[in-house]
């Protein structure tokens, strides 16, 4: 069974679990708890250190030096050593622990969302752009991962300021109170400004998908553009579409300055409050002098877990924004249900469309001439179950069928079909099954030995994205070449010779004719070459089959002729 991104997380894409942002990334942090526990773990060790430093040095004021104690002395200096020596060690292991979870993480999202596209299949380009993909994996996976890193130094400052608040207390009840009233309605107020800095990096993060989206757009139809004159248009459109990302995000640097600007102030103010209070209670004999030294510490060390924990919240928000959009995307589904995983159809079945009244039989050559082009790709996504429909599969509806089973007994390959980047062998042979001998025998037939031969390194050498350091005719035959390396039962072609010569196409029918022998092949074509050498024809007209016959037969019927002599004429 294949994984998906269910087996990763434990949920399926409908589950409550994963339907809002904070959910999902508890079910993430599940996955990487261990480190996450450890960092949590070192971080209050390690702030919790650091705050008895100020009681250490007031103690060691207060019996060293006031008291002129060499001996207190020393062993308060020594116990500093300690605290300084246990917060360096304790440090390095939260670092590690926090990069650990940042990264796995990250990882992990990574992984879920190049699984759920895998999954999506053709659904994936109805539902998202490119350009919106892309910004996920680029703009909204990191910041999952470091909100997730940040919980150990949240924590950590949390265990601090309760540390800190219970040795107030037993020193001065009035600056305990101070702390323990003050920092939660600091971290509330906090989270009120950050609310809105939230809501704009949403937005922000909105707008760059869509930029994206416009960028892989031009960059896909480059040629395209420059061919119709439309260059300037669309990058006239960029910039716009830049210009707005750019505003958007200027307007969120400077909600995010002003919300760090409040945040530095009132823990300015904070800690102001906390030496104003102390130093009162020196005057009035209350605390000795190490106590007033050691709070005043701790005004000036309050600001570290403060900013840990304003940190932490910050991290939260941006990732929570991040983990919206990427539960929104996991969340997808496919167009298609899958059927009942243990039906396969028999070996030799035949492929049928009630539908339209195409009747493909086993082992068959057969030849489907539409009169709107349209038909062609409805037609063609129906018998391979790429959208709802009535067709069967040796009698049984292909609805009733898994996915998996009907994809590898039925390949339809149009001319619009991606080649991948790599070196051309692994992309014809992506399995490795074939070989070089099995591939080399597939481009004879597709008479592509010539675009091997002149590719330096021949099938070691590189094929650029969608193909674009060959042809428009080398594409065709090149994915020709893929689909007899594929060698399916049933086999859908459109147009496989759209972009050869006469005497090419009849070549490559005549050996396509023998090399598929014993398996169905369907091409759909207005080429008299290759309708002339299948077993039998079918000639459509709005999405139905009105005739059906040899191609030398149904010349006899003037529609038909009309539409393969047209296309002769403009071959």
């Amino acid at each position: 069974m294949k994984p998906s991104y269910q087996s990763f997380v434990g949920l399926s894409p409908t589950s409550p679990d994963v339907s809002t942002p904070r959910r999902f990334m508890l079910r993430l942090a599940v996955g990487v708890r261990t480190p996450i526990a450890l960092g949590v773990a070192y971080g209050i060790l390690t702030m919790l250190a650091r705050s008895f430093v100020p009681i250490v040095t007031g103690i060691a004021i207060d019996q060293g030096i006031l008291k002129r104690d060499q001996r207190a002395l020393l062993v308060w200096g020594a116990v500093m050593f300690g605290l300084v020596v246990f917060q360096a060690v304790t440090t390095t292991l939260q670092e590690r622990c926090d990069f650990a979870t940042n990264i796995g993480t990250s990882y992990r999202v990574m992984q879920l969302v190049g699984t759920r596209s895998a999954e999506l299949g053709a659904t994936l380009r109805k539902r998202v752009s490119t350009g919106e993909v892309v910004n996920l994996g680029i703009g909204d996976i990191t910041p999952i991962g470091q909100a997730l890193a940040a919980t150990s130094r949240g924590l950590g400052g949390v265990a601090a300021i309760v540390g800190v608040a219970v040795i107030m207390l037993i020193s001065a009840w009035q600056l305990a109170l101070t702390v323990l009233i003050g920092v939660p309605a600091l971290v509330w107020l906090l989270t009120r400004i950050l609310t809105p800095v939230r809501r704009k990096q949403r937005a922000v993060r909105q707008r760059q998908g869509e930029l994206a989206a416009v960028a892989v757009d031009i960059a896909g139809g480059l040629r395209v553009l420059r061919g119709i004159g439309g260059e300037e248009h669309y990058a006239q459109r960029f910039r716009d579409k830049s210009q707005s990302v750019r505003h958007a995000s200027v307007e969120a640097a400077g909600l995010q300055a002003r919300a760090a600007a409040a945040r530095t102030i009132l823990n300015g103010l904070f800690s102001t409050a906390v030496v104003w209070l102390g130093a009162h209670l020196v005057l009035s004999g209350e605390l000795q002098v190490g106590q007033l030294v050691a709070f005043y510490g701790y005004a000036v060390f309050l600001a570290t877990p403060l900013r840990w924990m304003t940190d932490s919240i910050e991290y939260l928000a941006q990732g929570q924004v991040s983990a919206e959009r990427v539960s929104r995307f996991l969340a997808l589904e496919r167009d298609l249900p899958d059927g009942p995983a243990g039906r396969p159809a028999q070996e030799r079945a035949e492929l049928a469309d009630p539908e339209s009244g195409l009747v493909f039989p086993f082992g068959s050559f057969m030849g489907v001439a539409c009169t709107l082009p349209d038909d062609v790709a409805t037609l063609a996504d129906r018998l391979g179950r790429y959208t709802e429909s009535e067709v069967t599969l040796a009698a049984v509806p292909a609805a009733e069928l898994s996915l998996a089973n009907v994809r590898e007994r039925v390949l339809v390959v149009g001319n619009d079909d991606y080649l991948f980047a790599g070196t051309l062998g692994d992309g014809l042979d992506p399995t490795g099954r074939a070989g070089t001998q099995g591939v080399m025998r597939a481009a004879e037939i597709a008479s592509a030995l010539d675009i091997i031969e002149a590719l330096p390194g021949g099938l070691g050498g590189e094929s650029q994205a969608a193909g674009r350091n060959f042809s428009g005719g080398e594409r065709q035959r090149l994915r020709l070449l893929r689909a007899l390396v594929a060698d399916p039962d049933i086999l859908v072609l459109l147009e496989p010779t759209s972009a050869l010569d006469a005497l090419t196409e009849t070549s490559v029918a005549g050996r396509l004719r023998e090399s598929r022998a014993g398996k169905t092949t369907v091409v759909f074509t207005t080429s008299p070459a290759v309708l002339g050498l299948a077993d039998g024809v079918w000639y459509v007209e709005d999405g139905k089959a009105v005739a059906s016959g040899a191609h030398s037969a149904l010349l006899a019927d003037e529609r038909y002729k009309a539409l393969v002599t047209r296309e002769a004429d403009t071959a």
